[in-house]
């Protein structure tokens, strides 16, 4: 069966699906799989409770049903359907193959039939204007002067699956109308999906592909992308009688396949430049082929060379820089979802000292007034540092790996709590964040590497000798164990699991402690560069390519 989900998915994930031998188990979903999936649950529960007890309150003369089948809302007298119905359980289509269901059912009146409308854990709107919006509590969409829409393809999709099915049952609302409330749930993002062109019939275009590879009709091949990280097919499997499934991976590796150093898009196109090995792309010389686009083609090349000799970093140049001061601070912050920043952790280093670790954290549940008390101390201490270096003639430098996810809750903090106790102005914020006092580890990685297996500090900060004392360490790892740590479930705080955030949190500041001070000490002498890469001949690709098939 298909569900909507899998029209957004890799087509030969489908065919892999659809051609599994009999006995074969697919592996456990990852952690962060299901820590998404939980949210995504607790989200659609916290709007549930919301819209029914708004409902209850505020239109007391409709009706709410909840868990309906989709046959017992079809066999209904129209006249006595409920006008909202939350989680509608849909009949599978054995002969469509479709399969789903739908959080919210909204009437509308005017038509008949029912509007579709999704809950989802991610961001439907952005500040500006010309969305289509709903308030929460009723079907009235109208141009919103306050809210753009985001392009959310899998919404789009996810709708009009439904209404497909919706129509199958009689059910529809001719207004071929669909919403979604996103995290924000402060309104629903009314979509059209009827006119010529529009969100239906490109669904109906993907549905007919993806129905057609269900079949056994259509030939995948497989490629790498980013879905691979979490696809269960992507490793190799075990039948039941002991015998190995090849996942993508290994089929991927024996066949040296381009799209293991240049994933999605990018591999399309070397292949329709006819480059469809890594060594037939490690072999190229010159300028990029015309159906090349986005820059970084060099780079591309170089992780080629790379990985035909299995080198996971290579210099670009004979020097490696990076800023170094008389203060540094190293700074990594912890959020959760999009709740808050929870913890700001940093390292202090005095002229080659290190001073230890010291976290600015709250342990209310965010949320919370407290986040504002956390961070307004963090950045009093760390602006104190710096201006009392600066008072005394030394350098300053304040260090993260990847600034854009401190720069967001940085910025989002101050806008967030702005007027509360010590909270800086957005503007003080920006001006500190686009200063030479505040360093992106990552962009200096960027600068002189190339990276062939990623820039992730999880990585690189191995080649410095840092490695993490939790073997679980992970951002997605430490959602979860944050939500222990604070009770997030209604249980008791962790104690436990707070101090192994905080064990996490002060890792990840030394490793990137240790990765720069590897990169300004060891990492030209140790990393081989560019030019020290083979280069293939084409009497080599020629045996190579025979030997591939």
């Amino acid at each position: 069966m298909l569900r909507a989900s899998d029209l957004t998915r890799c087509r030969h994930r489908i065919h892999r699906a659809a051609t599994l031998p009999r006995g074969v188990a697919l592996p456990e979903e990852s952690g962060s799989v299901a820590q998404r999936r939980e949210a995504a649950a607790d989200h659609r529960e916290q709007v549930r409770a919301r819209l029914s007890e708004d409902h209850r309150r505020h239109n007391p003369r409709e009706t709410w049903a909840e868990d309906v089948h989709g046959e017992a809302l079809a066999a209904a007298d129209p006249a006595a359907r409920p006008d909202r119905v939350w989680n509608a359980r849909l009949p599978r289509e054995l002969d469509t193959l479709r399969a789903g269901g739908v959080d919210l059912l909204i009437r509308d009146d005017d038509r008949g039939g029912y509007i579709p409308v999704i809950v989802v854990n991610h961001k439907v709107t952005d500040p500006g204007s010309g969305a289509a919006t709903s308030p929460m509590g009723a079907w009235a969409p109208r141009a919103d002067p306050h809210r753009k829409m985001r392009g959310q393809t899998r919404d789009q999709v996810r709708l009009a699956h439904v209404t497909r099915m919706l129509e199958r049952l009689g059910l529809a609302s001719p207004a071929r109308m669909g919403g979604a409330i996103g995290y924000d749930a402060d309104c629903i993002v009314a979509y059209d999906l009827g006119g010529p062109g529009g969100i239906l019939e490109q669904y109906d275009a993907r549905y007919a592909d993806r129905q057609a590879v269900a079949r056994g009709l259509v030939d995948t091949a497989p490629a790498r992308v980013a879905e691979c990280a979490s696809c269960p097919f992507w490793h190799d499997l075990t039948g039941p009688d002991g015998r190995t499934v090849d996942g993508c991976g290994t089929v991927l590796r024996e066949r040296h396949d381009v799209s293991l150093v240049a994933t999605g898009h990018r591999g399309t196109m070397l292949r329709a430049a006819g480059i469809g090995t890594i060594d037939r792309l490690a072999a190229w010389q010159g300028r990029g082929p015309d159906e090349w686009h986005g820059g970084g083609f060099d780079d591309t090349v170089v992780s080629a060379r790379a990985w035909l000799v299995d080198e996971p970093l290579v210099r670009r140049g004979p020097r490696v820089t990076v800023p170094r001061a008389d203060v540094e601070v190293d700074v990594d912050m912890e959020s959760y979802q999009e709740h808050g920043a929870y913890l700001w952790g940093t390292l202090v280093t005095d002229d080659g000292a290190d001073l230890g670790y010291r976290p600015f954290v709250t342990w209310d549940p965010v949320p919370t007034d407290d986040e504002a008390r956390s961070f307004a101390e963090f950045w009093t201490w760390l602006m104190r540092l710096r201006d009392g270096a600066l008072a005394e003639g030394r350098t300053f430098a304040a260090y993260c790996y990847s600034q854009n996810a401190e720069n967001k809750w940085l910025l989002g903090s101050a806008t967030r709590f702005q007027g509360y106790p010590a909270i800086p102005s957005v503007d003080e914020v920006r001006g500190f964040i686009e200063s030479d006092h505040w360093v992106d580890i990552f962009e200096y990685v960027g600068e002189n590497f190339v990276s062939p297996r990623g820039r992730g500090l999880k990585v690189l900060a191995r080649f410095a000798g840092f490695d993490w004392r939790d073997d679980d360490a992970g951002g997605e790892a430490s959602m979860a164990w944050y939500r222990e740590a604070v009770g997030f479930d209604g249980d008791a705080p962790a104690l436990d699991q707070r101090t192994r955030v905080l064990e996490y949190n002060e890792d990840d500041v030394r490793a990137t402690k240790a990765l720069r001070e590897w990169m300004s000490d060891e990492a030209a002498d140790e990393v081989p560069s560019v030019d020290d890469l083979p280069v293939p001949g084409e009497a080599e690709l020629r045996a190579i390519e025979a030997a591939l098939g």
